[in-house]
C-alpha cells in the first residue's frame, strides 16, 4: 500500500506503517476515554436535511435549544450536546445537512415519546459523516 499524506509523524500513519495495532488501539482507546467517545459514552446523531440552507440551519438551531431545555428539564446533567453544525458533508444530492449530536451515558431515553419530523435519528452511529 501507498499513502500519501501531509502528516507522516501522525501516530495513526506511524501505527499502520509499523504493523503496530496496539500501539494504536492503546492511544486511539486513551483519547476516547479523555474526550468522551464510545465506548465510554453513547451518542445519539440528530440530522435535519431542506433543499434550503437557511431552512435546515434554522431547523437546527430550533431543535438544539428544545433539547437544551429538556436536558435541564430532566436532570441529564452527564449529557452533552454538541451542535447544531453543518454535517461535514454539508451539502449531499442537493440537500443542506445539519446535525446535532447528544453525547453521554445513555442520551436516548431523552427523546423517547417524542416527535421529531423530518429528523433522521441514529442511536449509537457507525459513523458522524
Amino acid at each position: 500500500m501507498i499513502l500519501q499524506t501531509f502528516q507522516p509523524e501522525h501516530y495513526t500513519v506511524q501505527a499502520a506503517a509499523g504493523h503496530s495495532y496496539r500501539d494504536f488501539y492503546q492511544r486511539e482507546l486513551e483519547y476516547r476515554r479523555q474526550l468522551g467517545y464510545p465506548p465510554f459514552a453513547r451518542l445519539v446523531r440528530l440530522e435535519f436535511r431542506h433543499t434550503d440552507s437557511s431552512q435546515a440551519e434554522s431547523a437546527a438551531q430550533k431543535l438544539a435549544t428544545q433539547i437544551n431545555s429538556w436536558v435541564k428539564e430532566e436532570g441529564y446533567r452527564s449529557t452533552e450536546l454538541v451542535g447544531p453544525v453543518p454535517c461535514f458533508y454539508a451539502q449531499l444530492g442537493g440537500l443542506y445537512r445539519w446535525q446535532i449530536v447528544l453525547r453521554g451515558p445513555n442520551p436516548a431515553p431523552l427523546l423517547r415519546g417524542r416527535t421529531f419530523s423530518g429528523w433522521r435519528i441514529e442511536v449509537n452511529p457507525p459513523s458522524l459523516l
